[in-house]
């Protein structure tokens, strides 16, 4: 283990004192450098035998650990990647001791992205990897069951902490009510009641009843909900910066957040849009003081963390590719301009930045009060000595490999994918399936797995079924970041569409259904002797449901639309408002 942290008897450093008591102490101590080191959260990468990236050998975006701890003073990283528990807790460790030889020793708070489903998005989440692997949160919200949720969410917690990763950056509890939007994954659906029940859920089964230092803390995103987008498209972009409320639904968008901050949610991301039409000023939210101040802290209650999304101040190369500042609606506005701007609406901290010298400047020419960088360094170092950071600061790497995906966890995880699926046609009571041994003919399913159900064939002429899987479609997008977010049309071109249906034809189909958003799929639901739809599993979930292992129990989290003309005619704030839904909100069959 590496040493303890230096204490040279400074109040601060004293566990017994009070959290306030301790946070004074330090406050005091600190260079307007070091306080504005606290103000940045920015992205570090890790090699897989755990060692820290380091400046010239970054894998896709400029890391330099030294500088950020040593030179920035930055104390708040984002892991991007991943590697095995083991590597993880070396690298958090390494990381603690850098901090733990700078001048003050404030140690380091990481943060993660979700890391317990199958979708990989650097710019959203990571596939599960080691941790146990779960259905996507629309999934569990397909189950309608707060306790699983909270189940999830503190073995979350449990794999969190033995690596050594104590900010969540979620739960999402944004509406699904643009069918196109591509984020919908990350989200409860679009029921704003059933929401706010499970991200208390969540956020409890994380922090417990209060956070403390077995606890990892939740920022619940993206205030004030981000799910009406113009066009469903996505304002990490440009064309997607829009905000729209044509419905006059803000008020239901704000419900699930209302319930995080009930349930004691520490930290908050405000999206990047920027709402129009709506009497807010029509910037993004990370800059907009009516919505930050005035609705979450002084309507809300808020007293916690308000951390922006990433990259709002500054232009920045993402996989190769220079991506401009999400800084909607203040474009025009210098780095400066737009950090100060974030500041007066109340933001405590950039995620996804890392330009201290900018706030110094800030302080420096009289623009912002360093009272100001106060009230949320005080906020910043509240947090860390409330989660133990100063106090216990390490992981044990051999304790982390017996936590993470422990056998327990991962049957837990694997019970929740096969209970979310949702049955939505089932012909001649094809599910689930009675043969012993039938001949499989498998597209999207595994062969070695499917061969433990069946005799797998290689074509479906002589097969007795076929299981096929399927993803929700989507339009491909030219930049590299941008396609990892599917957006756009949710229908198969007919191309697409041809040997999907010549195989329904040809030989009695079971169709899995990936909802990563909610699908036009009538043509298969029309032909398919059974379909279901899947949030995340393993092709022996899937086929543990079909051949009647295991009971689906899933019931649509968000209606699947008949037609894009419905889709396109639909208010992007209103849930469940596409005309004659092929499927609509709750749908499943029991078998």
């Amino acid at each position: 283990m590496p040493p303890a942290p230096r204490n040279e008897g400074h109040p601060y450093q004293d566990a017994s004192r009070a959290v306030e008591d301790r946070v004074a102490d330090l406050l005091a101590r600190m260079t307007l450098e070091e306080k504005a080191g606290l103000l940045f959260h920015t992205m570090l990468a890790l090699h897989p035998d755990g060692s820290p990236v380091e400046a010239g050998d970054a894998a896709f975006a400029p890391t330099d650990t030294s500088g950020a701890i040593g030179t920035k003073l930055l104390s708040h990283f984002n892991l991007l990647g991943s590697a095995r528990p083991r590597q993880l807790a070396q690298w958090h460790n390494a990381l603690q001791e850098s901090a733990a030889g700078t001048r003050l020793g404030i140690p380091v708070t990481v943060s993660t992205d979700p890391r317990h489903s199958f979708t990989t998005n650097i710019g959203a989440s990571f596939s599960a990897g080691a941790f146990s692997a779960w259905p996507e949160p629309t999934g569990l919200a397909a189950t309608r069951d707060p306790e699983l949720v909270h189940r999830f969410a503190d073995i979350v917690r449990r794999e969190y902490l033995a690596v050594g990763l104590r900010v969540a950056l979620h739960p999402q509890v944004d509406l699904a009510t643009e069918p196109r939007w591509s984020r919908q994954a990350g989200t409860f659906g679009a029921d704003a009641a059933l929401t706010g029940e499970l991200v208390q859920a969540y956020v409890k089964g994380l922090q417990g009843d209060g956070l403390g230092p077995d606890g990892v803390a939740a920022m619940v995103k993206h205030f004030p909900g981000g799910g009406p987008q113009k066009d469903g498209e996505d304002p990490h972009f440009p064309h997607g910066k829009d905000q729209i409320y044509p419905g006059g639904l803000r008020e239901l968008h704000l419900e699930p957040f209302r319930a995080a901050v009930a349930a004691g949610a520490r930290q908050m991301m405000p999206y990047y849009g920027r709402p129009v039409g709506t009497g807010w000023e029509e910037v993004g939210f990370g800059f907009n003081k009516g919505v930050i101040t005035g609705l979450l802290r002084d309507e809300l209650g808020f007293d916690g963390i308000v951390c922006t999304d990433w990259g709002l101040l500054t232009d920045q190369p993402v996989l190769g590719e220079l991506h401009r500042a999400r800084a909607w609606g203040v474009e025009h506005l210098s780095v400066a301009e737009r950090a100060a701007k974030a500041l007066d609406a109340g933001v405590d901290q950039f995620g996804g930045e890392a330009c201290p010298e900018v706030v110094v400047e800030l302080v420096r020419s009289g623009r912002i009060s360093e009272d100001r960088i106060d009230t949320s360094v005080r906020r910043l170092l509240r947090e860390k000595f409330v989660l133990g950071l100063f106090d216990r600061p390490y992981v044990d790497p051999g304790l982390a490999e017996e936590i993470v995906g422990s056998s327990e966890f991962r049957a837990v995880g694997d019970a929740a994918q096969r209970r979310s699926l949702t049955v939505l046609v089932n012909r001649d009571q094809t599910l689930p399936v009675g043969a012993e041994r039938p001949k499989l003919y498998v597209e999207g399913v595994g062969a070695v797995a499917a061969g433990g159900y069946g005799e797998v064939v290689g074509d479906p002429a002589d097969a007795d079924l076929a299981v096929l899987r399927l993803h929700t479609p989507y339009e491909e997008r030219g930049n590299r970041f941008e396609a990892l977010f599917h957006s756009g049309r949710l229908d198969f071109t007919p191309e697409e569409l041809d040997p999907i249906l010549k195989l329904l034809d040809t030989v009695p189909t079971v169709v899995f259904l990936n909802l990563e958003r909610a699908a036009v799929v009538p043509e298969v639901a029309e032909r398919a002797a059974a379909l279901v739809a899947d949030y995340g599993a393993s092709d022996e979930a899937l086929l543990d449901v079909a051949f009647g292992r295991a009971r689906p129990e899933g019931r649509l989290p968000f209606e699947l639309p008949r037609s894009m003309t419905a889709v396109e005619a639909s208010r992007p704030d209103v849930p469940h408002d596409t005309a004659d839904p092929l499927f609509p909100y709750g749908a499943g069959l029991h078998l």
